[in-house]
């Protein structure tokens, strides 16, 4: 069986965007992106998340506005390799009258029932039951504060769910 698949969020979980705006976190380097014409976008980014990323046990995936991007800008930053991405292409930033994430159906297609965990800023109780009610494997929606981003905590929370897998096969 593969290992679980890991979807990774960029703003909120690599980079704590909501964290306070004149002072940058311990640890962290800063780097402008300009996505879109006009001013560039300010990115917090911890240099040894890449590192502790790869030691769980997951395949890796991006799962956030930035697709693609997040190849050419973050994971080189933080450490990572070229990462596929869940396309949410004509999904961006669309309402639904259920209330779950626009990202959130789209990831579960993309897992095709594979067990996975989810890290993200923007997780409410519509997508945890969304996934519960649609993705036949274990999931973890692990939700990560803007404010902080990734902390030692949520990588063991992450660690302990993938353990759990391999105690179950």
């Amino acid at each position: 069986m593969s290992r679980p698949l890991l979807f990774l969020d960029v703003d909120g979980p690599l980079n704590p965007w909501a964290a306070q705006a004149e002072r940058r976190p311990e640890g962290y380097t800063t780097i402008r992106v300009a996505l879109m014409p006009g001013r560039p976008l300010r990115v917090w980014l911890h240099p040894h998340h890449g590192r502790a990323l790869l030691e769980l046990d997951y395949d890796l995936c991006w799962a956030s506005t930035w697709m693609d991007a997040a190849n050419v800008y973050i994971a080189p930053v933080i450490g990572l390799p070229e990462l596929p991405y869940v396309d949410f292409a004509g999904a961006l930033f669309a309402d639904r009258p259920d209330g779950v994430h626009w990202k959130t159906e789209r990831i579960v297609a993309y897992a095709r029932g594979r067990p996975f965990a989810w890290v993200d800023d923007e997780l409410s109780r519509p997508d945890y039951a969304y996934v519960a009610t649609h993705h036949p494997a274990p999931a973890l929606l692990h939700f990560v504060s803007p404010r902080l981003g990734l902390r030692k905590d949520d990588f063991t929370r992450l660690a302990d769910f993938a353990a759990a897998l391999t105690a179950d096969r």
